[in-house]
């Protein structure tokens, strides 16, 4: 029999009972109550709270949108451990690097279609710089005007606004006038200074990723944002991140939803770490939901965890799924990865969120609904 959050109420453990009443009244879970629900809380109770705060926000909506990537190249100057993507600028050759005539081709292949979004990120290119992709952009919105860009990584930002000589402010407002309309939120991967380091030591750094963040948000440019967790980090270092991602949302409002991504150890130079389990997936899903009371949306990238997995995180918080994808990113593919070709139709998409007793909306970029498929769910 499935617990109910009324029974929590009742729970003999202190922990789960205070929580559960601060998760009813609306009052903000602290850092230390996060903590103990990795170290302690179990799944299904978990679930619950985090259901509750899901239906709450969003009823029973699971939002998707039609969209597409394209990635510019997977050279990259930096060297994260975690990264089975990228490519060293010594070893060009066996990477790839797209000019812009070859990134419009990819936009112009969806000529016709009801696609709403691309979304661009890819390797840090030392010769593809604030003026290559400011060009890129302009192109993009004089072929197609309406089609949302979602493009460029704090870190790929960090690198472009340096090298141009640029401060944050005066490179977003360079790439706003070009047709940047929103910017993902890859490149966060852990917060935590010391850990960072040992993963992803050369590139920019924690404050940096937050400070382009809110001056994008200062801007009236909206981001996502994302933690990597399963790795070398420590239950601590999960919720300091999630803190302060938290504490800039009180300031800025800017952050759409929070995306949490897995750690995959295939091909890469933390390959004899282990993968987190579902559990402990579902775990991070569901506490990000509870401790993010100032985020509307948490997503699950499919094309991450696979449509299995994808599935059941609409009952631990998620109420959000991306996109169609249409097998346009190598990024997790090529670090092992179920979804080796990831691509879905519509269709699929809508069936996927429907047989999770969920109803599937297509939402623009910005959230804006699309189409509510109304029909009765099948679970």
């Amino acid at each position: 029999m499935s617990v109910t959050i009324d029974q929590l109420l009742k729970s003999p453990v202190q922990q789960v009972r205070e929580i559960t009443q601060k998760v009813i009244d609306g009052v903000r879970i602290s850092d230390e109550d996060a903590v103990w629900m990795f170290k302690h809380g179990e799944l299904s109770i978990l679930g619950v709270l985090a259901n509750y705060v899901r239906e709450k926000k969003n009823g029973m909506f699971t939002y998707f949108n039609r969209n597409f990537h394209i990635e510019p190249t997977n050279i990259c100057v930096f060297s994260c451990k975690f990264c089975s993507y990228s490519q060293d600028y010594k070893h060009k050759e066996e990477g790839w690097e797209l000019t812009i005539e070859q990134m419009l081709d990819k936009v112009k292949a969806y000529d016709g279609q009801a696609i709403t979004e691309v979304h661009i990120v890819g390797g840090v290119h030392p010769k593809m710089d604030l003026e290559f992709f400011g060009t890129l952009l302009e192109k993009i919105k004089a072929h197609r005007p309406d089609l949302h860009i979602k493009a460029f990584t704090a870190v790929e930002l960090d690198y472009m606004f340096r090298k141009a000589k640029k401060t944050t402010e005066e490179g977003m407002k360079y790439l706003i006038s070009k047709g940047l309309n929103s910017i993902p939120g890859g490149g966060a991967e852990i917060f935590d200074e010391q850990t960072r380091l040992e993963i992803a030591g050369d590139k920019c750094s924690s404050d940096i990723w937050l400070s382009i963040h809110e001056t994008a948000h200062q801007q009236g440019i909206r981001s996502n944002c994302t933690m990597l967790y399963g790795h070398i980090e420590t239950y601590e270092h999960r919720v300091d991140h999630m803190r302060r991602l938290r504490d800039l949302q009180d300031r800025t409002g800017g952050f759409q939803t929070f995306i949490p991504l897995k750690f995959r150890n295939h091909d890469n130079n933390m390959s004899d770490v282990p993968e987190a389990t579902l559990i402990e997936d579902l775990k991070v899903y569901a506490i990000g939901r509870i401790y993010l009371d100032n985020f509307d949306h948490v997503k699950a990238y499919w094309p991450m965890i696979g449509r299995s997995t994808a599935q059941l995180t609409q009952s631990f918080g998620v109420d959000d799924l991306d996109g169609t994808i249409d097998d346009s990113t190598k990024i997790y593919s090529m670090a092992g990865a179920e979804e080796q070709v990831p691509v879905l139709t519509t269709d699929q998409l809508v069936d996927l969120i429907r047989n999770s007793g969920r109803v599937p909306v297509e939402r623009d970029t910005l959230y804006k609904k699309i189409k509510v498929y109304d029909e009765e769910v099948t679970a």
